[in-house]
């Protein structure tokens, strides 16, 4: 067994910062790398060894159980006692063993490099030069330890003039939507700008005129000024609402600067925070227009705006984002767009970004030493498992007890695998499909087992984003295509394809019906659960995205 590494004391020196944060990070990923990488900790007396605690191997003191009667309270007591000892003693061991020692020492050459790194781009963690004397770090038990500030009194005036001052603007601001503006003359209807209105708008123009990402490295950001764009936040969540008091234009404006916030913040939570907003304003706006007249201007925003915002979003894409299958929400006569359209078409760009990343991930054994990271158009797709109806394109029909290297997948995008039957998305959005051909499963147009990929026929034609196949009963798919339609093809019993009959469809045929007309969304597979095609309406649309982004913050 390995020697155990004894209990080090941590002094982070100013003057090695650069040194750290040029290391290659690759290094840490090896037990070597990190043998390395701790050498240069003790060498640099960063860390300093500290003598190692004796290993205690004395268990409880238990009676003599020859001579003496106990209770079952008593034994229960012992018996407790003696597991307890076993476990400290397996932890202690366990704790000896090469991984954590290797683990211990990568955690403190990680902690090493991020407290360098911190200290470059995000001014964490800097500590005062005589911090770092020996008079006044010789008894300090963390000598890298940070000592906040203590607030004085003059910190709390501030801060209590900030909060009472941002509470006094709300309550002006919601006073003056309820005031209507003062007639104009001859009694016509005032046309002065409501002072909320103007406030929201001001702040607008601010927020549009930072650079990007103004807000986005929170670390810059002192906590009193988090603190107020936390209650601005909240302040204007609430005055979006159709309910809230305000009037159209202030609703309008108050979502467009929730906007450009979430932008200029440039982070998940906050786009997805303002989904959740732009879908609950379209929902009450929604159950408002089925009990009384349609308000033409409500559930509305600027459609400029909220274009400005996502071209800037799209910008930031690489060259593998595919330009002809961007949406954009409908332009009304007025220059406005539906918040639902535009937290669609959000939602869509988040997730758009995200497959952009993911595509561009390299394993690091991938990158070759002085080449940059290229992302290939083909990949290595390995099969193994049952190949009776020759699912797994191998030629013959027997078992594949290991992964085997499957040429025949290497220009796949998505694979799905179904009852005994694969489907291959390839780059161009054509579907290819092999295995068991039963109750048309495949839509290839008959019943019979295909052996090698053969590609299907969708009319009208469309590129296929998503696809879906069952994995029990007699086999059937759904087809996710990127105009946000679904074709069904397979064995139709209960109405599962939603033609609207129980037939056998052994070509992909279009969902109609309801579905005519109407924008779908695919939830992809980001909690490694199987997802289904789900109709939005703006109600149901918001509770799904409440769940969303309940589970998201969760992971975040």
């Amino acid at each position: 067994m390995a020697l155990m590494i004894p209990p080090v004391k941590l002094k982070w020196l100013e003057h090695l910062n650069s040194s750290w944060i040029t290391e290659d990070s690759e290094s840490i990923a090896t037990r070597n790398g990190v043998s390395a990488l701790y050498a240069k900790l003790l060498a640099n007396k960063e860390a300093v060894l500290l003598p190692q605690q004796v290993l205690c191997l004395k268990g409880p003191q238990l009676p003599d159980f020859e001579r003496e009667s106990l209770s079952s309270d008593e034994q229960e007591h012992y018996l407790d006692a003696l597991l307890g000892s076993q476990l400290a003693l397996a932890k202690m061991v366990c704790s000896d063993s090469p991984f954590a020692a290797a683990l211990r020492k990568r955690v403190l050459v990680l902690q090493r490099v991020f407290y360098a790194l911190s200290n470059k781009y995000h001014d964490k963690g800097k500590v005062k030069q005589q911090q770092h004397s020996p008079e006044s770090s010789a008894g300090a038990a963390d000598p890298h330890a940070v000592s906040e500030r203590p607030r004085s009194s003059t910190d709390a005036l501030i801060e209590m003039g900030v909060r009472t001052g941002l509470s006094l603007l709300f309550a002006l601001l919601r006073q003056s939507w309820m005031i209507p503006p003062p007639p104009g003359p001859g009694g016509a209807p005032g046309g002065c700008i409501n002072l909320c209105n103007d406030v929201i708008h001001t702040a607008i123009d601010v927020v549009s005129s930072l650079p990007p990402l103004s807000l986005a490295n929170e670390s810059k950001i002192p906590p009193m000024g988090l603190d107020c764009l936390a209650q601005v936040t909240t302040f204007l969540k609430g005055v979006t609402m159709p309910n809230s008091g305000a009037d159209i234009l202030g609703r309008r404006l108050a979502s467009e600067l929730l906007l450009g916030l979430a932008s200029q913040r440039g982070s998940l939570r906050y786009l997805l925070e303002w989904i959740e907003m732009a879908l609950a304003a379209s929902a009450v706006v929604s159950a408002m227009e089925k009990n009384a007249a349609p308000h033409c201007q409500e559930g509305l925003m600027g459609y400029d705006c909220f274009m400005n915002i996502l071209m800037q979003m799209r910008r930031s894409l690489g060259s593998t984002a595919d330009r002809s299958q961007w949406r954009e929400p409908t332009r009304t006569p007025d220059g406005l767009c539906s918040l639902y359209e535009a937290a669609l078409c959000l939602f869509e760009e988040v997730c758009r970004m995200a497959s952009d990343y993911s595509r561009t991930c390299v394993s690091p054994d991938s990158i070759q030493t002085g080449e940059a990271p290229v992302v290939s158009e083909t990949c290595e797709v390995y099969v193994w498992g049952s190949n009776s109806s020759h699912q797994l394109v191998e030629g013959t029909q027997e078992k594949i007890l290991q992964p085997k290297l499957a040429a025949s997948f290497a220009d796949a995008q998505t694979i799905e695998a179904g009852q005994y039957c694969t489907f291959v998305i390839s780059s161009d959005g054509s579907v290819r499909a092999c295995g068991k051909g039963s109750y048309g499963r495949l839509g290839l147009g008959d019943s019979n087992n295909q052996s090698t990929l053969k590609k299907l026929t969708f009319e009208p034609h469309r590129a296929i984003k998503k696809v879906s196949s069952s994995k029990g009963s007699d086999g059937h798919t759904l087809a996710f295509t990127t105009e946000g339609e679904v074709f069904s093809w397979g064995d139709g019993d209960y109405g599962k394809l939603g033609h609207g009959n129980s037939s056998t469809q052994k070509y992909p045929k279009l969902i109609q019906g309801p579905l005519q007309g109407k924008y779908l969304i695919w939830l992809c597979s980001l909690f490694l659960i199987n997802f289904k095609i789900l109709i939005f309406p703006p109600p149901c649309l918001y509770i799904c995205s409440r769940v969303l982004l309940f589970l998201l913050l969760i992971l975040l």
